[in-house]
């Protein structure tokens, strides 16, 4: 597994959003893009991030940031996700985990004693032309090594990571 890092080109993806639309990065250009990976929808610890990117879209919005989450999860799932808890952005469904894996943050998880693979909780800023500016971990991945400049967060605080490095910009 080999995860993108500051630098890099963002792979080129289209994907369906929890309204069956496609979302492509490329129609994308010109703004920046916080493309979150996050493992299952409506678990706590990714709901609680993403009510927390909800409730500061102004913010990140101002700041020309377009938030696009990204799970395997099927696009009814992502649905119900987005309908219960008033998701105000695209959640996009990557089922077969193939822009997971262009990411390079598909792989081995451990949880309770298990093994399996699945996606790390990293998220991408990338800038308006497409390279990835900076990477978010989150403070629990330990599997994942990573180079170069990145910043920790934990779910409840990930939306506060991303502005305070924007506004440190």
């Amino acid at each position: 597994m080999q995860t993108l890092k500051s630098g890099d080109k963002a792979p080129s993806f289209t994907l369906l959003n929890q309204h069956n639309e496609s979302i492509s990065l490329d129609s994308l250009a010109g703004k920046k893009v916080l493309a979150y990976f996050y493992p299952k929808a409506m678990t706590p610890g990714c709901t609680t991030q993403a009510q927390q990117l909800r409730d500061h879209i102004t913010a990140l919005t101002e700041l020309n940031v377009v938030v696009l989450g990204i799970s395997p999860d099927e696009v009814v799932r992502l649905t119900k996700f987005a309908v219960r808890d008033e998701l105000n952005f695209s959640l996009l469904s990557d089922p077969d985990h193939a822009v997971a894996d262009e990411f390079g943050i598909w792989g081995l998880k451990k949880f309770m004693g298990k093994e399996y693979d699945g996606i790390h909780r990293l998220s991408f800023l990338i800038d308006e032309q497409g390279v990835v500016e900076h990477v978010f971990t989150s403070a629990s991945l330990k599997a994942v090594p990573l180079e170069g400049e990145y910043s920790k967060f934990k779910t409840k605080d990930h939306h506060q990571v991303v502005l305070d490095y924007l506004a440190a910009k």
